[in-house]
């Protein structure tokens, strides 16, 4: 065997860090995932700006409930640092880092029932896709992001049950929360951008 192929056949050193193959994968995905938001909110932006005065929002339109999505907002921002706290605890205290990581999850899901809630609310108040060019952008924006909540909280939950377990296998539960600390921090430029 020649030493280029030993040097094939041989592990990496025990030394160089290895990262699991979920997060890899997410981190890769979330890049994408950026540069498409980065595409919505840019096209946002260039619409609100080049709409005449007096046109923006649609007069006879409801305007969106920005006091009303900071309880959603602080719900989003507590899951995230919350996930992040259950990661620290895990090391440490495994019983109380379960129940921060099952709170995480809770608050991610109330997040998006609240946000169906407005939704809701907006729609039979007559915002839709089609009532003006907000609307359109609103429920594009927002509901793309909502689906990134929905399977964020999908992949949380998997990586809950782990937790819940007392194992971590496969690097689910760093990729898990590779993809909600997406949706949580990308959630405060949607609501800066798109509600105000």
């Amino acid at each position: 065997m020649t030493t280029s192929a030993a040097a094939l056949t041989t592990s990496p050193p025990a030394n160089r860090p290895v990262v699991p193959n979920a997060v890899l994968g997410t981190l890769i995905f979330v890049v994408a995932e950026v540069m498409f938001f980065v595409g919505l909110i840019s096209a946002f932006t260039i619409s609100r700006a080049g709409a005449p005065a007096g046109t923006w929002p649609v007069p006879g339109q409801p305007l969106l409930p920005a006091e009303a999505t900071a309880l959603n907002t602080a719900a989003l921002m507590l899951s995230g640092a919350l996930l992040l706290a259950g990661q620290v605890l895990w090391a440490k205290k495994r019983p109380v880092a379960r129940w921060v990581v099952l709170a995480a999850w809770v608050l991610g899901a109330l997040f998006v029932v609240l946000q169906g809630r407005e939704w809701s609310q907006l729609l039979s108040a007559g915002l839709t896709m089609k009532s003006s060019r907000l609307g359109a952008f609103f429920y594009l924006i927002v509901g793309t992001h909502g689906v990134h909540a929905i399977g964020a909280l999908v992949a949380l939950g998997l990586a809950a049950v782990q937790v819940l377990r007392g194992r971590l296998e496969g690097g689910l539960f760093f990729g898990a929360q590779v993809f909600w600390y997406f949706v949580v921090l990308m959630w405060p430029i949607i609501y800066a951008r798109v509600y105000f």
